[in-house]
């Protein structure tokens, strides 16, 4: 926009036809810090309107702000950015420069001071990016009328080409002189006529001996080459005009320093240099140093002159040839042997004196080695002056240059006619040995094909030699060994030879060859012998099944009894590997107490005695020993000892005295065992009856006090019966045991305070229980009689004073302790200790202490049975007893009972519901009749009909009469022909649904093995009260009447109605058949049922799977049913739940609306009123 305030009174100034003038009249200067034009003052318009005019690039700056008002000249120095400078600000303008534009007017605007910049740098955008400019700059103040300053006034011309050709051709020179410097060869120029130096390079200057010569005439600065005549020569190349070249010239240079003058040898050329209009100025000198060539030259020509003198003195043929081939020179021998002049046979004259047949295999082998620059040899026949062509061996070598440039051949020929004559003569040998040799002979080229075998491939393998000439390897080796032939062939073409290698072959017939090659190239070409070593291998392979597979120990040794070798038995016996024995003294390994004998024994060998028998305890690498029978032989210097290890003999010859004292031991025991188990069941039968004829005879005198505490008493006196009969039981290992997993720290625990009321206040109990207790497998009753009986001994033991400490904690029992206790099984067990601080056993009697009735208590303190009881419960249950004492001290008995890794069993409780009788039929058979009696009457009194039988045939006859019998309980032990237990299978053979009961004081191997009974034997152990007799007889009729009804055939009914909702039940049923009844019945009601066999499947399913209903059976195997629905509604309160038991109630369940109960047998409409109950209860929040 133009100036509001310009008129053109006041842009006179601005006349012309300048484009800068137009464009700052038309700018709106009001809008800089120099204001309207109008109030310009008039030395601004002077110095704007005389810039205008210069043709100078000028620019000018106003004020502070540097406001810049430039000519045309400066706009094509600005470039893209002019015409935006006009009017700008110098530091915005200009901004990659502000720095040194500040500069600028400060120094020139404020202070007055002019600046002058020549060929200043500086990086300008002009608009096609930032570059490199060059200028002179020339920056003066401008003044007002009063003295203060108004601008800045620069005068701008650009010196970038300049600088830019200056520098152009600084580099060129700087390149000149380099190169100059540089040049391999030495160069001078002189100038005038006298040859005034005034140009040298470090060539020249090394040349002459670095003297000083610039400025100066050749004959001042080098009087030795003026001497030598060069001066000469200059001044007729000076005056001529013509170049002076000169080859190999010698030159002695005199050293700047004095000394022998030193002679070097140059190539050069003086050149006349001439001005524009052909006059001789000066010469240029230009040459190189040859002296190291020349002297390497008259070396050469003095070795040759040398190599041929001594040629000339051989008495063989010597040549020499030129690097090309063409044979140059022959020593006199050739002469006279070919009767040829020298001449005839330079080039490829000596061709003519070859053999015709071996020219061109000669001439192609020359060629061949001046291709290769290698070694030529060769064999052929050279015709004599007499006309006879004898063999000569030819060799030639390269003479090479130290640059490695072939300078000449030098070569010989040796007459070697009598050694071919010879070697003819060793071909016919040769082929013999082909033909005779029994070993395979072989020759096949580098890519395994087969060009020869001799005859022995036939007798070997089979094959002609046409069948095997023109075939690979590889059809010929067995396929494991392909690879590795291939890779030895490998290695023999690469200049490699065989000594030994091994490779299977095919035969003819099939069979394959092991052979042992060694082979070796030649010519392009293997050579392989190859040796059968299949019988050897065989046979070493025999030796070496003897070796390994021997179960004696074999050593060998040197002798001083230094082990070299030793069999697998070695260590198979005694566990040293052979990297620890070999190197070692066979006498080292021997046990110290027989070492003595040992280095006796090794002595007597190594003086060459044999020793046919010895004996020795050697020391195993786990610490053990065992004895080795020896032979041992010498031969040579070495020995060769053969060891039988006898050490089970000898642990079995030192067992049997033992093992016979045991088996005495056992015999006794056993003797006892069956004694006191007759005893105890006679004992038994004769408590039954008293016991129960003292409950009957109780109901009959209900309400006399005084009658009623004579029975009490009578009573426990059985009681105490029973257990001295259980005590005896025991100790004869004839005690029924109903094992469960349990663990001992918790038994411990739970007998803490009965153990405290037994023991009384001034026994101090302590019960250590190790972490990480494991389980065993044992019966509990029996484990806590155990404990107790040990308990009550010690403190007797103590006199009811002292510490008793029980302890419970793993314990591993390893084969080294089964030796030395025969009856221990290697294992792991967990071991039960109880240790007292009483007055201990005595040696000679502690070994006693587990025998029958032995005591050590005063008479009448002890039947001597309760340790014999914990003996034989251990024994029984697979464990052992061990016990230490020390009189005085105390003694310490230690259980070890065998671990289970099973989990721990819940304990099932005994059923303590009421009493309920039936109106079975139940058949008892038992031979002592008073038992039998007061069974016939109790059963009776329950309302079940009774059929009896004295003995087990009589009772057969009963079943076998037809009449319908439910329950048969029989003893187990009864005179007669027929056993109990035959009499149970039969009976369940005539009659399918009875049940049996099994009784019995003493049990012997019948039902019970292995401590344990039979799997499905259901027994009742005398003596029993009638309300066990009561309780037992019930269930078993229950659980019998329940597998009838899921066995017989379903009466005809309705179909069972639609459920109103299909609900999931969960079964626990240990009886497979009435499970499977139950859940027949269950899925006609159309619902879904899940098994399980145990409470704890039952609870893995609660966990897993949301589940309507819980139908249980009371007695489970591994926890009472009413444990299961405690443990099931722990997680899940509002579950409905129904037991099935043969007894009208159930103990301990919970009773509210969401429980129900179904009495063994039940039917599906007994189901059906149940589910409907406790579903009902559900929905209504009961």
């Amino acid at each position: 926009m133009r100036d509001a305030a310009s008129t053109p009174a006041t842009t006179s100034f601005l006349k012309g036809d300048s484009e800068a003038a137009a464009l700052i009249a038309a700018f709106d200067w009001s809008s800089t810090s120099l204001g309207p034009i109008a109030d310009w003052p008039e030395p601004v318009k002077s110095i704007v309107g005389m810039m205008l005019h210069s043709p100078l690039p000028i620019v000018t700056l106003w004020g502070e702000a540097g406001v810049m008002i430039y000519n045309d000249a400066y706009s094509g120095f600005a470039g893209g950015r002019h015409p935006r400078l006009l009017g700008s600000d110098v530091r915005e303008g200009w901004p990659e420069v502000a720095d040194f534009n500040d500069n600028v007017v400060r120094t020139v605007f404020r202070q007055g001071r002019t600046l002058s910049y020549k060929d200043q740098e500086l990086t300008l955008n002009r608009g096609g990016g930032p570059a490199q400019v060059w200028m002179n700059l020339d920056y003066s103040p401008v003044i007002g009328e009063n003295g203060t300053p108004l601008g800045v006034i620069a005068i701008v011309v650009e010196t970038t080409e300049k600088v830019a050709a200056d520098r152009q051709l600084r580099d060129e020179r700087l390149r000149l002189q380099q190169m100059y410097e540089q040049a391999p060869s030495f160069m001078a120029m002189l100038e005038g006529p006298e040859h005034r130096f005034t140009l040298v390079n470090e060539a020249y200057q090394e040349l002459i001996g670095h003297r000083d010569v610039l400025g100066k005439p050749v004959a001042e600065a080098l009087p030795d080459a003026a001497e030598q005549g060069y001066i000469r020569i200059l001044d007729e190349v000076f005056v001529s005009g013509r170049a002076f070249r000169s080859s190999g010239a010698r030159f002695d240079v005199q050293p700047p320093n004095g000394g022998a003058p030193q002679t070097r040898f140059v190539d050069f050329v003086f050149q006349p240099i001439a001005d524009a209009i052909g006059t001789i100025t000066g010469i240029f000198v230009d040459g190189i140093d040859v002296t190291d060539r020349i002297v390497a030259q008259e070396t050469i020509r003095a070795s040759e002159a040398q190599f041929r003198t001594f040629a000339q003195a051989m008495p063989n043929h010597v040549w020499t040839a030129l690097p090309n081939g063409p044979l140059d020179w022959f020593n006199e021998r050739v002469g006279e042997y070919s009767g040829r002049e020298p001449q005839e046979l330079l080039g490829t004259g000596w061709v003519e004196i070859v053999h015709p047949d071996d020219r061109t295999d000669a001439a192609a082998q020359w060629q061949a080695a001046l291709a290769a620059g290698e070694k030529y040899q060769t064999e052929f026949r050279i015709r004599s002056a007499a006309g006879e062509y004898r063999w000569h061996l030819v060799r030639a070598l390269p003479i090479r240059s130290d640059a490695g440039e072939i300078l000449r051949w030098i070569g010989t020929n040796t007459d070697i006619h009598e050694q071919k004559l010879a070697e003819v003569e060793t071909v016919r040998d040769r082929d013999r040995l082909w033909t005779l040799s029994q070993e395979l002979m072989l020759v096949c080229d580098y890519e395994g094909v087969v060009t020869a075998v001799n005859p022995s491939a036939t007798r070997l393998l089979g094959w002609s030699e046409c069948e095997m000439v023109g075939k690979t390897l590889s059809d010929f080796v067995h396929p494991d060994d392909i690879a590795r032939t291939a890779a030895e062939v490998g290695k023999l073409s690469e200049g490699a030879t065989t000594l030994a290698f091994e490779n299977r072959y095919l035969c003819k017939d099939g069979s394959y060859r092991l052979l042992d090659w060694t082979a070796v190239p030649d010519a392009g070409r293997i050579h392989a012998i190859g040796r059968d070593i299949t019988e050897e291998r065989r046979l070493a392979r025999d030796r070496d099944r003897i070796w390994n597979l021997s179960p004696v120990l074999k050593v060998v040794a040197s002798r001083a009894g230094v082990v070299s070798a030793v069999n697998p038995s070695w260590t198979n016996v005694l566990g040293w590997q052979p990297d620890e024995t070999i190197g070692r003294n066979i006498v080292e390994f021997v046990e110290s107490e027989d070492r003595d004998a040992a280095t006796a024994r090794l002595a007597r060998v190594s003086t060459g005695g044999t020793i046919m028998s010895s004996e020795s305890v050697l020391v195993t690498r786990d610490g053990g020993r065992r004895r080795i029978a020896w032979t041992s032989v010498p031969d040579a210097d070495t020995i060769y000892a053969f060891g039988r290890d006898i050490t089970a003999e000898t642990e079995a010859a030192a067992a049997l005295a033992s093992s016979e004292a045991a088996l005495r031991q056992a015999q006794k025991m056993e003797a006892i065992g069956q004694l006191t188990g007759g005893v105890a069941h006679d004992f038994n039968n004769l408590l039954q009856v008293v016991s129960g004829n003292l409950q009957l005879l109780s109901r009959d005198i209900a309400g006399n006090e005084k009658a009623g505490r004579r029975i009490h008493n009578a009573m426990e006196g059985v009681a105490r019966g029973s257990r001295l009969a259980s005590q005896l039981l025991a100790f004869g290992r004839r005690q029924p045991l109903a094992p469960k997993v349990i663990n001992l720290g918790k038994l411990i625990r739970g007998m803490d305070e009965m153990l405290r009321r037994a023991l009384g206040e001034a026994v101090e109990i302590e019960s250590v229980v190790a972490g990480g207790l494991w389980n065993t497998l044992v019966d509990p009753g029996n484990v806590e009689n155990a404990l107790l009986n040990l308990a009550i001994n010690a403190r007797d033991a103590m006199e009811g004073s002292g510490k008793l400490t029980i302890e419970a904690g793993n314990a591993v029992l390893d084969s080294a302790y089964a030796r030395l206790h025969p009856d221990v099984v290697p294992g792991r067990y967990v071991m039960l200790a109880v240790t007292d601080t009483g007055s201990g056993i005595p040696a000679d009697i502690v070994d006693k202490v587990f025998d029958p009735f032995f005591s050590t208590k005063p008479e009448g303190k002890g039947t001597g049975l309760g340790l014999s009881m914990v003996y034989g419960f251990v024994k029984q249950s697979g464990g052992h007893v061990k016990i230490y004492s020390e009189p005085g001290e105390g003694t310490t008995i230690r259980l070890y009972l065998p671990r289970s890794g099973d989990s721990e069993d819940e304990l099932v409780s005994l059923d303590s519901g009421p009493i309920a009788g039936g109106t079975e039929t139940i058949l008892v058979a038992e031979d002592d009749k008073g038992v039998r009696e007061t069974v016939i009457e109790t059963l009776t009194d329950l309302g079940y009909r009774v059929l009896q039988a004295p003995d087990a045939k009589s009772a057969l006859a009963i079943v076998e009469s037809g009449i319908p019998i439910d329950l048969l309980f029989t003893d187990v032990v009864m005179p007669g022909p027929m056993k109990s237990t035959e009499l149970a299978r039969k009976a369940v053979e005539r009659i399918p649904g009875i049940s049996v009961l099994f009784t019995s004081g003493y049990t012997e191997n019948s039902i019970v093995h292995e401590g344990r009974l039979d799997e499905g034997v259901e027994l009742l152990s005398k003596p029993y009260s009638l309300e066990q007799l009561a309780r037992k007889v019930r269930h078993q009729l229950a659980n019998a009447a329940q597998r009838r009804q899921a066995t017989s055939p379903a009466e005809p009914l309705q179909p069972a109605p639609a459920a109103a909702e299909k609900l999931t039940v969960l079964l626990c049923e240990d009886d497979a058949l009435i499970a499977m009844a139950t859940v027949d019945m269950l899925e006609e009601l159309g619902h879904s049922v899940l098994e399980a066999g145990t409470a704890r499947a039952a609870l893995d399913v609660l966990d897993k799977t949301e589940v309507d209903i819980l139908l249980t059976d009371v007695g489970l195997p591994d926890m009472p049913g009413t444990a299961l629905v405690e443990k099931a509604r722990a997680a899940r309160p509002s579950l409905p739940v129904i037991f099935a038991t043969g007894h009208s109630r159930v103990e301990g369940a919970e009773a509210n609306a969401r429980t129900a109960l179904v009495v063994k047998p039940y039917r599906q409409m007994d189901l059906e009123a149940a589910i409907a109950r406790v579903m009902n209860a559900a929905a209504e929040g009961g």
